[in-house]
């Protein structure tokens, strides 16, 4: 393993995430611009890189869009390899995820997504469904003609193996809607899959493009894992509390949908008047009107789910920065990656 010898003081948290997209959109709109042109297109549109007339367009893309990339190549960059040479794992990585925001839109029927209209509601659920697909295998295209050994067997296996979690995770996460108690360890569980999976891959295939041995490998990924769940704590304390300027989607809209969120099933398991009347609420057969859903918002924080959400995504930064201290011995890259991973916590500030 090549280590590249770091002597600059730490970049701010902003500047990190600066270079990780400069670092990894350009090569991410090569990868799409060799789809067939039809789901190019639709990609593009998804992406905000043009309307559905082909008119180009700025784009407005979500807190926390580089995160991913970031994580990716300050993994790369803390196993001791140079950046550049996770830009295929980011790549790859970012387009598993925005394949599963496409399908993940029709499910849940959302009708918004980074403050622009979601794809399905453009362009139709079929197209947007296709979209995803080929999103997907595009995922594993680019990162099959990566080098070894992030090319290999080792990342394919890597990549895929997160993507199948995550698919378990959103069907888990459909089958709880439908039930009307959930335990947090079963939120837990599917959160584990929809978000901790891919973070934890992203890490894990930053350290095997530097060509990191087995034990580094296996730290940054419990690194990323624990970042993953916090993540996803975080992001649900956002679904219910988020700004939509800063979200880019509707106030509430996780509960107006009766999502089964960590921090809801916290309030449901609580004991007490506030998570009875909230359990209460998520049983009626009534749509939630504006009122029933600001009030929800109030129960759970009152039954202590906001709270215990927050403890929580602490508890995982606390364990990911455990890990990454014994994966990276650089003081430099530790620091910009502490940086990145309270940046994660703090996004509901």
């Amino acid at each position: 393993m090549t280590v590249v010898p770091q002597t600059r003081s730490a970049r701010t948290v902003q500047q990190v995430l600066a270079a990780a997209a400069a670092m990894t959109f350009p090569a991410l709109r090569r990868a799409v611009d060799d789809l067939p042109k039809g789901i190019r297109d639709l990609a593009g549109v998804h992406f905000g890189w043009w309307d559905t007339s082909g008119v180009p367009t700025s784009g407005n893309g979500s807190v926390g869009k580089e995160v991913r990339p970031a994580l990716v190549l300050l993994s790369c960059k803390a196993a001791g390899g140079a950046p550049t040479a996770g830009v295929q794992a980011a790549v790859a990585v970012e387009l598993v995820h925005n394949a599963s925001l496409l399908h993940d839109d029709i499910i849940d029927g959302d009708r918004i997504r980074r403050g622009r209209p979601a794809l399905w509601s453009q362009s139709g659920v079929p197209a947007a469904i296709l979209a995803g697909d080929a999103l997907f295998f595009l995922a594993t295209q680019v990162l099959a003609q990566a080098p070894p050994p992030l090319g290999g067997q080792a990342g394919v296996d890597l990549l895929t193996a997160a993507m199948q979690k995550l698919i378990d995770g959103e069907y888990t996460d459909t089958l709880l809607q439908d039930r009307q108690t959930v335990s947090v360890a079963e939120c837990a569980a599917m959160a584990q899959g929809k978000t901790r999976a891919l973070i934890a891959a992203s890490c894990a295939l930053g350290a095997l493009a530097a060509g990191a041995d087995v034990e580094h490998v296996a730290h940054l990924r419990a690194f990323g894992a624990h970042v993953g769940a916090a993540f996803q704590l975080i992001d649900e304390l956002l679904g219910i509390w988020g700004d939509p300027r800063r979200t880019g989607k509707p106030a509430y809209a996780d509960l107006a949908a009766r999502k089964k969120s960590l921090p809801v099933a916290a309030a449901l398991a609580a004991d007490g008047s506030a998570g009875q009347e909230l359990c209460d609420l998520y049983a009626s057969r009534r749509p939630l009107s504006t009122q029933d859903v600001e009030r929800a918002a109030d129960l759970v924080d009152r039954a202590g789910g906001r709270t215990w959400a927050r403890a929580e995504a602490d508890h995982h930064i606390q364990h990911a920065l455990a890990h990454m201290h014994t994966g990276c011995s650089d003081t430099t890259t530790r620091n910009e990656l502490t940086a990145l991973t309270r940046l994660i916590t703090d996004r509901d500030h």
